[in-house]
């Protein structure tokens, strides 16, 4: 179990690398485009579309990393009190009975959604915008597969703590 573990946070910890060189990259698309904005008094569709794609590309792609550093959006009123095997219990069954139907519905009717999309080659509808929207919608599906993967990691680490077989 402890090898499929490993395996798992390790797709999730390059995943997370790689989109850090896209945040890297949006960072210098932004500041290229706030130059020729405020100096040259002008802008380009395409430069503002590739900004918005690279951040719900961040943003989607990097599900999965935040996860697995808890850096994800949780409340907690009840669960920083619980022990750590209450906690695996409900990290568990909320991975079971939540997190991966949800992975699921999303990746099936997001493929179809990126799939109508790259049928159709869909693109901007802005004059001079970026051609393949379908990735942007397709980013969404592989999101999910990413969140979904860690989510099994992290339900393996909680059978790991309910049975004692942390290490």
């Amino acid at each position: 179990m402890q090898k499929l573990i490993n395996f798992l946070d390790t797709v999730g910890e390059k995943i997370g690398v790689a989109v850090s060189w896209a945040a890297a990259l949006l960072a210098l698309v932004i500041g290229f485009d706030v130059i020729i904005r405020y100096v040259f008094k002008f802008t380009y569709v395409w430069m503002i579309e590739i900004e918005i794609y690279l951040f719900g590309i961040m943003f989607l792609l990097a599900s999965g990393y935040t996860f697995k550093y808890e850096k994800h959006v949780r409340v907690d009123v009840f669960y920083a009190k619980l022990s750590k095997k209450k906690k695996a219990w409900i990290d568990l069954l909320g991975g079971a009975l939540l997190l991966i139907p949800w992975c699921y519905v999303v990746i099936v009717s997001s493929w179809y959604y990126g799939l109508s999309s790259f049928m159709m080659g869909e693109g901007s509808p802005q004059p001079g915008g970026l051609p393949a929207l379908y990735v942007l919608k397709f980013c969404i599906t592989l999101g999910f597969v990413f969140l979904g993967i860690q989510a099994v990691s992290q339900m393996l680490k909680s059978i790991q703590v309910i049975f004692n077989r942390d290490n």
